[in-house]
């Protein structure tokens, strides 16, 4: 049976707090690092969760290890860096450190910090050169950014999980997940900071044409809770923002 998907947006960066988006991928703040320990503290699934996928930038690696550090400390779950969870746009906070500079740059972030897990658990192997190029697969592009959020799906639908964390960003989230929940995905996010949305395969999905839907339970969970919809891309892209009204793909 295809896993289970828990989606979570990244905690609170700089760059929310700030408004400024030129911050070279951005470090939480303390108010998202006390959102992570809020939401460590209320999660369910720490016990049967069985694997831990998180964007590459730093605030979701950080995201990922403070909120599921009790998960992470099973020694059978894996922690897996995918490039594909990167977000959307090319701004500074959204381009991710080189992957050169990476293994320090993580060393760095958590110096002197007690982890639940040991973090050299951090699998970093899918980072390579030019994952932060802003070009070509990771082009700012409507149809670039569907394309990676269907690759990722196609990967997340064949996998021999139960339950997947993926920790990533609020404007790829509406990708992945084909959802509707955000007029336009390119600008705007309705996931709020450390948000958890949980999701399932349809039954018609293939390992070619996978789809996710969300779960029963969680949109009764988010039943009444005012909408929040957040613009966090201050920059348009030529040919893709420009007059033009943009669409979540069906």
């Amino acid at each position: 049976m295809p896993p289970k998907i828990s989606i979570v947006r990244h905690a609170e960066g700089f760059h929310n707090q700030t408004r400024d988006y030129t911050i070279p991928d951005p470090l939480l703040t303390p108010k998202g690092k006390q959102q992570c320990a809020d939401l460590s503290a209320v999660f369910p699934h720490h016990a049967t969760a069985d694997l831990v996928v998180a964007s590459p930038l730093r605030r979701t690696v950080q995201t990922a290890s403070y909120s599921f550090g009790p998960t992470l400390k099973r020694d059978e779950v894996p922690f897996l860096l995918m490039p594909v969870l990167q977000e959307v746009s090319d701004s500074g906070a959204d381009t991710g450190t080189d992957a050169s500079l990476l293994e320090k740059a993580y060393e760095e972030m958590f110096e002197g910090e007690d982890l639940k897990f040991d973090p050299k658990k951090i699998d970093r192997s899918q980072v390579t050169d030019g994952w932060n190029c802003n070009t070509g697969y990771y082009e700012y592009e409507f149809e670039k950014l569907s394309a990676r959020a269907h690759d990722f799906r196609k990967w997340a639908f064949q996998r021999p999980e139960s339950h997947i964390i993926v920790v990533t960003h609020g404007a790829i989230a509406h990708f992945l997940t084909e959802d509707r929940d955000s007029e336009n995905p390119m600008i705007h996010t309705t996931y709020r900071n450390c948000e958890v949305r949980d999701f399932v395969f349809t039954a018609e999905s293939t390992a070619e044409k996978a789809d996710l839907v969300e779960t029963k339970e969680c949109k009764e969970r988010r039943r009444g809770q005012p909408k929040k919809v957040e613009e966090y891309v201050v920059k348009e892209v030529e040919g893709s923002l420009h007059g033009e009204e943009v669409k979540v793909a069906a």
